[in-house]
């Protein structure tokens, strides 16, 4: 067995099958530019007279017209429906030490509709920003719950209070003034320390253009079209509260560098959307040494991964043949149960669910296959040489039965598809034993083919309650014996024509059994039969894929799956069969069901739409709770194989079966639909930004993270310096302090003078965790 962690969209190993392949077509752009961003225009047309001269007919009075008009945008109130969605998840508790917020708009150019003056036509830098505050750093949100104050915008832009600087915006009209925003005071140190400089700006925005239309298993919701995303500048690296605040930076020019006016004590800023979240590093798990510990018994031996239970510490030395059997049972997946016999006796039995860690050998075909049954006895398998019984099948053919009977709508139509088939074939019956059976006709078929066709030209004319009165197979009574003399006086009549001979009660009974047996009678049974099945197909393939089967016949000993465990297992077919049998079995009442129970199996065979699992696997885990949808794909010979089932039989258990028996198995963490931050060892597992590369753009480096070579992390080489009071965890994006800047660090990786914002949003998108296993080949 193989393990391997690797990082969603980096390429497989050699020979691996291409799990990474993207699920969705991704295109980051750097900004989107508007024809025309929001204010105040003005148009003037002016209409000039000219002869065919080229002299000018009206110089001192030209035809003029003026048109103003104003292009508005969202300024200090963001609609709900303009937020399309944001990471972490409101009031979500995890570890988000690795994570930066992030907020995606439901319109794309949003975040440049409004003209920044620093901005430049090549670096459009948007006009609003994502502020990250943990708990007891705002005075009015003390703890961290993203709790604004409403304000009117006159009261934004102008406070009332002193030393608290608003943004500078001028010429608002009253009506835009004296509307209402939510706003939020910073302390001016933490503005400072926090808010990223101007030529920052450019880089914590983005457009991403996804196609097609895809739900992932958590995140936001990827649809298809453009979205503007905007990217905190900070990591919430210590365990508390963060609210994160989506403010206008309108009016601010000069500002984010630290060119607050004199004696400010605070800075008032609107907060278009906010949100809370809580960073818990003691209450998080480590995910990948948790997905390592699953697979990692499978390094000393395979066979420490198949579902059986474990082996004795102390086995005995020299064991006899008993104890001999009782671990060859026991590596075969068997467990001991309690049986008795029918003589009363009380003794033990093997039983072994449908989840086996070996290969099964085919079993005769007697499980299903030998007509109906009341009990379960046909389905034991005695074991002579010890006296013991095997009472797996009969186990599943007792568990499909009492299924079926405890389902009040499986019960009714298994019990009304057999009725009608019933009264179809006591009907055909009745025709083919009315006018006696000749043993010529019988042997040709024609006596068959002509009661067919009346059968066919009768179309049932009786009522219900007439078919259930007259008897199912009907037999000609025999005929009256004559009067005396008469028989003679017929003989003595030569030219008298004869009547055609009487058939006898049996005979007649052997010519109904006949017509039901030949080609004819065969062919309307099932054209009935196929018209009884109603749901009873639909039923079945779900029992098939084990639904219903209760926990303990899967897993017959809970030390099979102790906790913290991973256990990889074959279907046995048989007993798949046995346990359908038992369901197939229910309402059969008369000697007539039992002959005709064949052809409605038949029937509801053949309209099944769900083919029996053949492999599966059980996880028993603390991921489970906290990864409900973890991501597990099953290959074969590097095809996935298709997953017909996944469900929790309990809070920590998942249960998987495919349509294949796998030969590698990939687990990863459930997809993000967009997550930005760092990976494992606080490093970034840096991406492909060469279109055409190898691998492809997007695509995980294998080897190469950054900051490389061992100097330092993230966080310790590409932080700002805040002090010990500061605010923890801010990005240091850009050259200053006589400190290289993040986007300068990336850029000079990949041999480039500077990265685009999109670039730089590839680079930080996080990597799922995944291990990769090579699943043992059962044994025969």
């Amino acid at each position: 067995m193989t393990t391997e962690p690797k990082s969603a969209g980096s390429p497989p190993p050699a020979g691996a099958p291409p799990s990474a392949a993207p699920e969705l077509d991704i295109t980051f752009l750097d900004h989107l530019r508007p024809r025309a961003t929001a204010g105040d225009y003005r148009v003037t047309v002016e209409h000039v007279l000219k002869g065919s001269d080229g002299q000018t007919l009206n110089p001192d009075d030209p035809l003029t017209a003026e048109h103003t008009f104003e292009i508005r945008a969202p300024q200090f109130v963001l609609d709900a429906s303009s937020v399309h969605a944001f990471y972490p998840a409101p009031g979500a508790s995890g570890d988000f030490t690795h994570t930066l917020p992030h907020v995606t708009l439901a319109r794309a150019p949003l975040p440049w509709e409004r003209e920044q003056r620093w901005s430049r036509s090549g670096r459009r830098a948007p006009w609003m920003a994502l502020l990250l505050f943990r708990a007891g750093e705002l005075p009015d949100d003390p703890q961290g719950l993203a709790h604004t104050t409403l304000r009117t915008v006159e009261k934004l832009v102008t406070p009332d209070e002193p030393r608290v600087c608003g943004p500078a915006l001028t010429g608002l009209p009253p009506e835009t003034l004296g509307s209402n925003c939510h706003t939020i005071d910073v302390p001016a140190a933490l503005f400072n320390a926090l808010v990223p400089r101007e030529e920052e700006m450019y880089y914590l925005a983005h457009v991403r253009d996804a196609q097609p239309a895809r739900r992932l298993d958590d995140g936001e919701s990827l649809t298809e079209g453009k979205f503007g995303v905007l990217t905190g500048n900070r990591f919430p690296v210590t365990t508390g509260d963060y609210a994160a605040h989506l403010v206008s930076f309108e009016g601010f020019a000069g500002r984010l560098e630290g060119e607050l006016p004199p004696d400010t004590e605070s800075v008032r800023l609107a907060s278009l959307w906010a949100w809370s979240f809580r960073c818990d590093t003691g209450a998080a798990f480590d995910a990948q040494g948790i997905l390592h510990h699953l697979v990692a018994p499978g390094h000393d031996d395979p066979e420490n991964l198949a579902l059986r239970l474990p082996p004795r510490t102390d086995p005995p030395a020299h064991p006899d043949d008993a104890e001999q059997l009782a671990l060859e049972r026991l590596r075969r997946g068997f467990v001991p149960v309690a049986h008795r016999v029918l003589s009363g006796e009380t003794t033990y039995g093997w039983y072994r669910g449908p989840a086996t860690p070996v290969t099964v050998p085919e079993v005769p075909p007697v499980i299903g296959e030998r007509g109906t049954h009341t009990t379960a006895d046909h389905a034991l398998i005695y074991e002579e040489e010890h006296g013991l019984f095997d009472v797996s099948y009969a186990a599943a053919w007792t568990l499909g039965r009492a299924l079926g009977l405890a389902d009040p709508q499986y019960a009714a139509e298994t019990t009304r598809a057999r009725r009608q088939l019933a009264n179809t074939a006591a009907r055909l019956m009745a025709r083919g034993g009315a006018r006696g059976a000749d043993p010529a006709e019988l042997a040709t078929g024609r006596r068959s083919l002509r009661a067919l066709h009346e059968l066919a030209r009768e179309r049932g004319g009786r009522s219900l309650a007439d078919d259930l009165a007259a008897p199912q197979i009907p037999a000609r009574p025999a005929p009256r014996p004559a009067p005396d003399g008469a028989a003679t006086g017929a003989a003595d009549d030569a030219g008298a024509q004869q009547p055609p001979p009487r058939t006898s009660r049996a005979e007649a009974r052997a010519a109904s059994h006949a017509l039901l047996a030949d080609e004819g009678g065969q062919a309307v049974l099932h054209t009935a039969a196929d018209r009884a099945t109603g749901s009873l197909p639909q039923w079945l393939d779900q029992l098939t894929l084990l639904r219903g089967v209760p926990f303990p016949y899967l897993v017959p000993d809970a030390r099979m799956l102790p906790p913290e465990s991973l256990r990889m297992f074959r279907i046995d077919p048989a007993w798949i069969a046995a346990l359908t049998a038992g369901a197939h079995d229910v309402g059969v009442h008369t000697s007539l069901d039992q002959r005709l129970a064949p052809t409605l199996r038949q029937a509801t065979t053949v309209r099944a739409a769900v083919a029996p699992p053949a492999a599966g696997l059980l996880i028993r885990s603390a991921l489970v709770p906290a990864w409900p949808r973890i991501r597990v794909t099953a290959f074969r010979n590097g095809a996935a194989l298709t997953e017909l089932r996944r469900d929790h039989p309990d809070h920590d258990v998942l249960l998987c079966l495919f349509d294949g028996v796998p030969d590698e198995l990939a687990l990863q963490e459930p997809s993000q639909g967009i997550r930005f931050g760092i990976d494992s060892g606080d490093l970034i597992n840096l991406r492909q930004l060469q279109a055409g590369g190898n691998p492809e753009l997007g695509a995980s480096l294998p080897g190469r993270n950054f900051p490389s070579g061992g100097s330092g992390t993230v966080f310790t080489s590409y932080l700002r310096n805040n002090g010990v009071a500061g605010p923890a965890g801010v990005l240091h994006l850009l050259d200053g302090d006589g400190r290289e800047g993040l986007v300068t660090g990336l850029a000079r990786e990949f041999a480039r003078a500077d990265l685009q914002p999109s670039q730089l949003a590839v680079e930080l998108i996080n990597s799922p965790i995944e291990q990769r296993l090579t699943v043992p080949r059962a044994e025969q």
